[in-house]
Formats: structure tokens, sequence, C-alpha cells
């Protein structure tokens, strides 16, 4: 054992204990770090860290001189394991808090929750404390949990010897309580912005499934649980029996923008784009398929016909074309090509006459 600590024999034969325990808390670190991450992740709970420790001798022995009275063997101090839950969001503390309690045992006469002590230069240590023990038995351990800012917060005030020895002036503490308090409240409006937000995504998607679709705006969310209901499949039905063609499924995601380009403001301008122009669509794809034997199709296939018959009758000319398949296809010569056979093709179909 290496210390510079002087140590009276009581707290030597301590240290002692926990030299001779040592590979019992590196295996107990392993073992309920894995237990906490695989939980996590079954339940699909995604943080920022995980850490775990085992207290240093250095650490223990410093801790041994200031206290160690009180403890009458090693088994009376709980923090020679430590696992530390780093999460993005306050609520997801409580959520991480439930886990423990299902998978460890919890003194909860030695837990605390930090939290509610409400000390007004307590942000960075606002952690919830549980001592845990795993199920199958063995040392107790600290698990904290505490939020990313809280954390940055903490380790701030480490830096700067904000808890240390020199006293600091009342001008400084005033600074740090400010700063911590600002950083709470930051802290508290994440969560809430978070769950606006999912309140918010629930009521589109509940708009979208009920058809009222003139009331949601259109963005990539309801653009993605627009396409859930299959609103390209009877097109592209239609158009792959020109040739008895199969469909393979591709993402639709990239038609986003074009469709923003068009003027689309809500998933109601979108459906109304459909039905305007399904017809003309499918007659493009049926000028184009006609003179092949092509007999596997995108999934695109509806709604690029849309987008290029739209196009076409807002004079959208080969330039116009070109930086369509641009956006779809990536930028290549090949593009200009397909344009000017799109504009050939489509010369003798009936709406290339009565062009608004």
């Amino acid at each position: 054992m290496e210390s510079n600590t002087k140590l009276d024999p009581h707290c030597e034969s301590l240290m002692q204990q926990f030299h001779d325990l040592r590979p019992t808390l590196e295996q107990l670190a392993e073992d309920a770090y894995d237990q906490l991450s695989r939980a996590l992740k079954e339940q699909g709970i995604y943080v920022t860290a995980i850490e775990r420790r085992v207290k240093t001798e250095k650490s223990l022995a410093g801790k041994l001189e200031l206290k160690g009275a009180k403890y009458k063997s090693i088994d009376d101090i709980t923090d020679l394991v430590g696992l530390r839950v780093i999460t993005f969001y306050t609520d997801e503390v409580d959520k991480v808090a439930v886990i423990a309690k299902r998978i460890f045992n919890i003194d909860w006469l030695e837990s605390v929750d930090k939290r509610k002590l409400h000390q007004l230069d307590s942000f960075g240590y606002n952690s919830l404390h549980y001592i845990c023990r795993l199920k199958t038995g063995g040392p107790r351990f600290e698990l904290q949990m505490r939020t990313a800012l809280q954390h940055v917060w903490s380790t701030i005030e480490h830096d700067t010897g904000y808890k240390g020895d020199v006293k600091i002036p009342r001008e400084y503490l005033r600074q740090f309580s400010r700063l911590a308090g600002m950083l709470e409240l930051i802290d508290d409006e994440f969560s809430r912005l978070r769950t606006a937000l999912t309140d918010y995504r629930r009521q589109i998607l509940a708009l979208v499934k009920n058809g009222q679709l003139d009331e949601v705006p259109l963005s990539a969310d309801t653009f993605r649980s627009y396409l859930d209901l299959h609103p390209f499949d009877r097109l592209n039905r239609r158009i792959a029996a020109v040739n008895q063609a199969e469909i393979y499924p591709v993402s639709l995601m990239p038609f986003l923008s074009v469709l923003e380009s068009f003027g689309l403001e809500t998933i109601g301008d979108v459906q109304r784009f459909i039905d305007d122009n399904s017809e003309d669509a499918y007659q493009l794809a049926l000028s184009q398929l006609a003179i092949t034997d092509l007999d596997i199709l995108s999934s695109s296939v509806g709604l690029l016909n849309l987008c290029l018959v739209f196009k076409l009758k807002h004079d959208g000319g080969r330039d116009g074309l070109k930086a369509l398949y641009d956006t779809i296809n990536g930028e290549n010569d090949t593009n200009s090509m397909l344009a000017d056979f799109l504009l050939k093709q489509a010369e003798s179909l009936p709406f290339m006459n009565h062009k608004e």
C-alpha cells in the first residue's frame, strides 16, 4: 500500500481490508456496469455516459484520515465502488432510477436524492445517489445519476477550486450562484421543450392518421408519417402494370426538398398535388415505359413522374428538369440527357397543351 497519509492503527486495518477486498471490488464494478448497461439498452434509454471506478488507495486514505473513526469495518464504506450515469435530460434521471431499483437492491437508509435539498449553490451536486447491492449479494456500491449539465458544472466547480480550502470572495460566490441558477433553468427547459415537441409530434401524427391533412405543416417528420399511409402506391401499381414490373422499395425522403420548392406547405397540399397530377403522371410514365421492357421499378417512380409533370406544367423547361434530376440523382452529365429525352417524350401529351 502506498500512501503519504499518516493513519492510526484502526484506519491502517481498514486500509488492509480494502487491499484484500480489491479484486472483489474490481469484479463488482464490472458486473454492476454490465448489468446496468444491458438494462438501459433493453429499455431503449440512451445516456451520454456510464462511468465506473474503484476508489484508489490514496483517495481512501484521505477519507479515513478525516473520518475513519466512524467506520467499524471496510463494509461500512459505501462508495468503494462507484457508478455514475450521465443522462441528457432531467426526467431521464428518474427513468434510470426505476431501472436501478429493478436490477439492484437499494439501501434506502443510505441513499439520498440531493435534488430535493434545494441549496442555492448545489446545482452541480444535484445528483440522485443510490447505495446499491447486486441481487446476488456482495459489497455495497454507490450509483450516482445526474444530467450532462450537472456533470459539467460539477467538473467546472472542481476545476476552479470553488469547493477548495481557500475562501472565495463573496462577489465570486454570487457569480457562481447566478450561473448555477441559469444552468439549472436551462436543464429544466430542455426537458420541457423535449416534452412539448413529443406532444406536438403525437398531435401531428393523429391529424395525419385522421385525414386532417390541411392542418399538418409539411416537414421531415410529417412527410415521413404521411408516407406510412402509402399515398403513392396506387399510382405505382398502375405504372408498374404497363410492363408487369416488380416494385422495390426506396426512400422517398429526398423528394421532400423538391415538394417544398414547389411551394407545398402542408400535407394537404401534397395530397392535392397527387390528386391533380396523377393521371398526367401515369400518361408520362406510360410514354416512356411503352418503348422499354423494364420489369423492375423503384417505389419512387410515381412520385418522380408527379414531380416531372409539375415541372412541365409550370414551364420548368430543360433547366428545371435537369435541376430536378440533379436533386434526386445527384449532379451528373446524364441528367441533361434525361431532361432532353423527357421533353421530347412529353411533347405529344395532352397536358402539355394546357399548361398554366
